[in-house]
């Protein structure tokens, strides 16, 4: 099945929904490092997705491949969903005392103006041009998704630590739809990217741009959630890298190995993200997620109905 994804496989949204009434601030129990690291993913992911969805709809008259269209659109369906779901999170953090938008401005920011419609500070650089490098920096944030979301789907980790169990099907849902659209982005680059000097050249510096402001971005959203968490006092408010490790070496966290080897990987010419996590393993939790049980009853019914 993960080497023939595109013949047999037909990537679709799951409209899920979750109830965060019982979940704690700590959702992880007694952790609050590794739940304010992970919690960073909230804060991230419903202004990415959606510009990741604004892009594709700008690209979508460059794809001339059907079956490859078909795809895009699934990826855009579930890229939706994902950022109303996260946006949804932020709305619960509100409620526990957590004030998001200081930082989410400035990733509004970044989205809207430095990845916007044109090339900011009136760069040279033709829309054709500017359309396949954002096109390019989604593929090689689409990267680390699919490597996150593999890390979730096998964490044994967390769930020796009882976390609140919706939050862990959020994270797993998405996870696994990360695996199931996983090399989507790569191949609507590649169709759209031109001749192929240029298209890897454009894959390189796409990542040398992409990983350093990820990995800026997810400390700085960890040192905001660390200060302005209502429940924490003292110098427990303050990010430490030391309890990042310790969350790590209790399977609470992705290794620093294991995010920071998914750049040379991708930068292997012959790299395809085919080969990142199991269509199989995130098939198989899909079947089993409470939330996407309960969206795919939803759909029988109003099919039979």
């Amino acid at each position: 099945m993960d080497h023939e994804y595109r013949s047999s496989y037909r990537i679709a949204p799951r409209r899920v929904s979750f109830d965060w009434d019982d979940t704690p601030l700590h959702w992880i129990p007694d952790e609050p490092t590794a739940t304010h690291v992970i919690n960073v993913l909230h804060l991230l992911l419903p202004a990415g997705e959606r510009w990741f969805v604004k892009v594709f709809k700008e690209a979508l008259p460059l794809v001339g491949d059907e079956e490859l269209l078909k795809d895009v659109k699934g990826f855009m369906g579930q890229e939706a969903t994902h950022s109303v779901q996260h946006a949804y999170v932020l709305e619960h953090l509100a409620r526990q005392g957590v004030d998001t938008r200081p930082y989410t401005r400035h990733l509004d920011f970044v989205f809207d103006v430095l990845l916007g419609d044109k090339p900011p500070l009136g760069m040279p650089v033709s829309a054709q041009e500017w359309l396949r490098f954002r096109l390019s920096v989604i593929a090689a944030t689409e990267q680390f998704t699919a490597v996150l979301g593999n890390w979730v789907l096998q964490a044994e980790g967390l769930d020796r630590a009882d976390p609140d169990p919706v939050m862990l099907d959020l994270l797993r849902w998405h996870g696994a739809e990360e695996v199931e659209h996983r090399a989507v982005a790569f191949d609507m680059y590649e169709h759209c990217g031109g001749s192929d000097p240029a298209r890897y050249a454009r894959r390189v510096l796409a990542m040398a741009f992409t990983a350093p402001i990820l990995f800026y971005l997810w400390g700085w959203g960890s040192y905001y959630l660390h200060w302005h968490d209502p429940e924490l006092s003292g110098r427990q408010r303050w990010y430490s890298l030391r309890e990042h490790n310790k969350a790590v070496a209790k399977g609470l966290l992705p290794s620093w190995r294991e995010l920071g080897s998914a750049v040379p990987r991708y930068l292997r010419r012959s790299y395809h993200p085919s080969r990142e996590g199991s269509l199989r393993h995130a098939v198989e939790y899909l079947a089993t997620s409470p939330a996407a049980r309960i969206a795919a009853g939803a759909i029988g019914r109003a099919a039979a109905s």
